[in-house]
């Protein structure tokens, strides 16, 4: 199965530049934790998460009507294209503990996202079980952080 046939194509992005309390609403809009963040010619610089909002701006004290997203986003995205085998994107997703992948054309333009939410939705066509593994080693802590999301 590939990455088109279960990714959602419907999905926000930001601009560097946008301020972290306008992220944040647009997350609470759409009720989505994680938003990628996209250069003018639409392409993925960037990734911030909800947590990444509490951990990295709240609570450091910024202020988030001024603070550009930029300044809190992760940079060294991780992404799949959408021909890629959704085992390869699960893979990607499991072994870097990430729970939102964007999805890219070859020009790095984002295109759609891959969720947990979806891998649980299309579970029988990929393995049920192949789905848990998946979602236990993006979930799995052993008491180290692997990678921030």
């Amino acid at each position: 199965m590939k990455v088109k046939e279960c990714m959602c194509q419907d999905v926000c992005c930001v601009k560097p530049e946008t301020k972290v309390y306008e992220v944040a609403k647009l997350m609470s809009e759409n009720h989505i934790g994680s938003i990628p963040v996209c250069d003018n010619n639409n392409c993925l610089c960037g990734i911030v998460t909800d947590r990444d909002i509490i951990l990295r701006s709240i609570a450091c004290d910024k202020d988030v009507k001024q603070t550009p997203i930029s300044d809190i986003m992760t940079c060294n995205v991780c992404f799949c294209k959408e021909d890629d085998d959704m085992t390869n994107a699960q893979n990607k997703m499991a072994n870097n503990q990430i729970r939102r992948l964007p999805v890219c054309d070859n020009n790095k333009n984002v295109i759609g996202i891959l969720t947990l939410g979806d891998l649980a939705q299309f579970d029988k066509e990929l393995g049920k079980q192949e789905v848990c593994t998946t979602i236990e080693n993006i979930c799995e802590c052993n008491g180290n952080k692997k990678n921030a999301e």
